[in-house]
């Protein structure tokens, strides 16, 4: 049981592979998550990240609890990056998550702290700790209630119903739904839109967007983020001007 980390080009690929347990994460694959993470932010080469599950029933199970629940490792579940019982870290680059099958509890967490979502049509979502007469730490709850309207997120949260890949869609918990087949495909599509952007611009845009939704709309407005003003100057940021003045497309460096 582990987790598969690759890199092309500047896309970075994070894959969690334990499919006896329905790709569940340890205590060691929680380890090795928060690694990739970290090295993904620290490597100024990796622009965006893809995050998918080795094929079968589930993209993700939670936390693998066949040891107990009486855990004390890190569990850093995701690019947002609620733990079980563990730290926030935020990712800084953005990250698309590829999912299937099952998307349950700590899965659906880590689905959710994706900065995109691609669903396969065989994905249902759920947080079915209620159904099993119990209940842990809260991210899970605090993202879904924040990410879907408000009554079908209590609805899921009070009854451990699912939620199918197209009601998902349409409540705009997912960017898009494709067949299992297309999955790997649509995720190397987001992942090359965000690709042609200033990977500069993309990190700041994620970070002011992201840092706003603890404030006010007022507040937003009104702060000054320092990845937005240490972008200005750039040479991403002088190559943008000059192609549109050129009409060609850009060519971004990073710098």
């Amino acid at each position: 049981m582990s987790i598969t980390f690759a890199k092309d080009g500047h896309v970075a690929r994070v894959t969690l592979d334990n499919p006896k347990a329905l790709n569940a994460i340890s205590p060691a694959m929680d380890d090795q998550l928060h690694a990739a993470w970290t090295e993904i932010d620290n490597d100024p080469g990796i622009w965006v990240a893809i995050l998918d599950a080795s094929p079968g029933k589930a993209f993700c199970a939670g936390g693998d609890i066949s040891g107990g629940t009486d855990r004390t490792a890190r569990m850093a579940l995701g690019g947002g990056l609620t733990g079980v019982g563990g730290p926030r870290y935020q990712l800084r680059k953005p990250l698309v998550a590829a999912v299937h099958g099952y998307v349950i509890g700590g899965g659906f967490e880590l689905a959710m702290c994706a900065d995109v979502i691609v669903a396969a049509d065989d994905a249902q979502f759920f947080i079915p700790e209620v159904k099993a007469g119990i209940i842990g730490e809260s991210g899970i709850l605090h993202r879904a209630v924040r990410r879907l309207p408000h009554h079908v997120a209590m609805g899921m949260i009070l009854t451990g119903e699912r939620l199918p890949a197209a009601k998902a869609e349409q409540f705009g918990l997912v960017n898009e739904v494709v067949t299992v087949a297309d999955l790997g495909q649509a995720a190397d599509r987001w992942a090359s839109k965000i690709q042609a952007c200033a990977p500069g611009a993309v990190q700041a845009a994620k970070d002011a967007a992201l840092r706003g939704l603890d404030t006010s709309l007022e507040q937003a407005l009104g702060t000054r983020y320092e990845l937005i003003e240490a972008y200005a100057g750039t040479e991403d940021q002088l190559e943008g001007v000059a192609a549109f003045a050129e009409k060609r497309k850009p060519v971004w460096t990073g710098r």
